[in-house]
Order: C-alpha cells, then structure tokens, then sequence
C-alpha cells in the first residue's frame, strides 16, 4: 500500500485526501444528529412521564385541600458534585420512593453544564415550587447552588450534597496523565467542589478564586441542610433518615444489606499513586479544595458527635434529648 501510494499522481493523491476529509465530516456530521435524536427522544420521554403522573393525580380526584402541608410541601435538592459516590446514594432515594411516597426527578442539564442560564433558573424555581403534582420531591443533578430565595420562592426546600477527599481520581488514567502533564489532569481541573457549592456567580467559577472558597463555606453552613462525605456515606445516610424519615425511612437497612453491590463498593476506588498526589499537592488549587474538604468533614463530624452514639462498635441514633417543663398558664 505504500508504494501504491508513492506512485499515485499528485493530483490523485490531492482527491484522495479530500474524499477523506469529506467522508469524516459526514460522519461526524451523522454522529452530531445521532446525538441530538437521542437527547430528542430522552426529552420526550421524559414528558410523556410527566403527562402520566399528572393524569394519574388527576384519575384519583382532586385535593380536598389545594395547599399542602409543611412535610408534603417539602422538596430535596442533592446538587451532585461529580465523582462523590452520587450514583449510589441518588439509587437509594430511586429505591424507597414508590414505598415513601415521594418523587424522583432528575435534572438534566445540557451538557451537564452546572450554570443554568438566568431564564432557566427562573424556570427552574418556578417548577419547583408550583408543580404540586410533584411534591414531596427529591431532584437530583449536576447543578451548581441555586439561590431560592433571592426569587422569592416560598417552597420549603432543602440542599443537601456530599464531598470527596480533594478529588484526585477524577480520570482512569490519572497517574499516566499527570507524569506527561496532560490538559485533562491539570490543577485547574480539581477546582470542582467550590464552585458547585459557591453557587451561579462569575466568580464562583474563576479558578483559585478566595471569595469562592469563602462563598461555598458560606452556603454549605447556611444554605444547606446537611453535606456528607464520601469516606463516611453509611453516617450520612443514617443522619438523613433520622432526621428526614419522610424520605428515607429505611434508607440504612437497605444501604446496609442492600443486593446492589455498587452501593458499597463506590468508595473503594484505585487511589493515583503517591508520586502523582505529591506532585498536586503542590498546586494551590487543590489545596484550597483540600481546606474545604476538611471543612466540610468538620461540620459533618460536628452533627454526627451530636446526633449518634456507638455501643459494641456500632452506631446508633440518639433519642429526643430535650422536653417541655413549666407549662403556663396552668390548665383547668
């Protein structure tokens, strides 16, 4: 072939080049559309789904009363941060819903880019907070934090999510990619966990930034029900139960004997080798994802030391420790 290929004429080879170059953009070409009738498709199951839910609502009669209460008014928002075990833990919430009686949605954004467009986000909180047919709900997906409140909303809604040790095996081959210093393994890669919790500013996501760090601790404190760690999901699946049973009751038995071996074996993943973490903990990018990681682990511990004992190496969850006294004014 090579020969062949030698004594072709100049011009020959020119048409043969160019038949190429036109033969892989038509298949690109083909791949692009094969995408978009699939992202189609998907978008109208989805609402087909939808249709039926509502259609089901509707079958079973009208509410007797048009508002909700407080607990079936209530929504769960878990923003996944990718590579935090989020897969298993949202297969828990897929597990116990039908049982629970609850929703569960997931977010699908456009190339799962976090950052919802300004019409989106008003869109977004619109849904969610008149969409009853949903409620209680649990939506789930890769979207940075979002702001109730500066639209507004009056839905009871809840963050929760989960962090990772400085994420350092966010790619198959990482320790390959970071001996030839390759694009994808770069520090500016391992600036994920901020700004996810940072929120939809500009400089949430200007890498290395100090007031997104600040912003993100902010927010996990204030605006977030509880943030778990990867490390410790079964503690953080405990919590969640006892403190929201409405949604997950069960959720620790069927985390413990579950038949779903990935709901285990999640954080068991190959760690990069020591020569590849030294050489990242050198840049300041992850150490600053690093300081968060650890804050976060803080707080995290700081509830699990108040909500949970251990006896004979397990744990278990503490009983209402505070009561009334002193009622007045006295009844007759």
């Amino acid at each position: 072939m090579g020969l062949l290929r030698i004594m072709m004429p100049p011009k020959l080879q020119l048409l043969a080049v160019v038949a190429f170059a036109v033969a892989m953009l038509f298949l690109e070409n083909q791949i692009q559309k094969l995408e978009e009738s699939r992202s189609k498709l998907e978008r109208a199951i989805a609402r087909h789904e939808v249709r039926e839910i509502e259609q089901r609502h509707t079958m079973d009669g009208p509410r007797q009363d048009s508002s909700l209460d407080e607990e079936e008014d209530m929504v769960i928002i878990y923003n996944r941060v990718p590579k935090t075990a989020s897969t298993s833990f949202t297969n828990i919430a897929y597990d116990l819903c039908a049982k629970n009686k609850y929703h569960v949605l997931h977010i699908n954004t456009t190339k799962n880019n976090p950052v919802m467009s300004l019409q989106d986000q008003v869109r977004f909180v619109k849904n969610i907070t008149s969409w009853k047919e949903m409620k209680p709900g649990f939506y789930h997906g890769h979207i940075s934090y979002l702001d109730f409140d500066f639209f507004s909303s009056s839905t009871k809604n809840l963050y929760i999510a989960l962090v990772i040790c400085a994420p350092l095996s966010l790619f198959q081959t990482f320790d390959e990619c970071v001996a030839e210093g390759g694009s994808d393994c770069a520090p500016e890669k391992l600036w994920l966990q901020i700004p996810f919790f940072c929120g939809h500013s500009s400089e949430c996501w200007n890498v290395g930034s100090r007031w997104a760090m600040d912003q993100a601790k902010y927010n996990l404190i204030n605006e977030y029900f509880l943030v778990g760690v990867t490390e410790e999901l079964e503690d953080f699946i405990m919590l969640l139960e006892a403190a929201l049973p409405r949604f997950f009751r069960g959720a620790t038995e069927l985390y413990r004997t579950g038949k779903k071996s990935h709901l285990r074996k999640t954080t068991e993943k190959k760690l990069p080798t020591k020569q590849t973490i030294a050489k990242l903990q050198q840049s300041d990018i992850w150490k600053m994802e690093n300081e968060f990681y650890e804050f976060a682990l803080e707080q995290f511990q700081f509830i699990r030391a108040h909500a949970v004992r251990e006896k004979d190496g397990d744990l278990y969850i503490l009983a209402q420790n505070f009561f009334y006294e002193k009622i007045y004014p006295k009844s007759n």
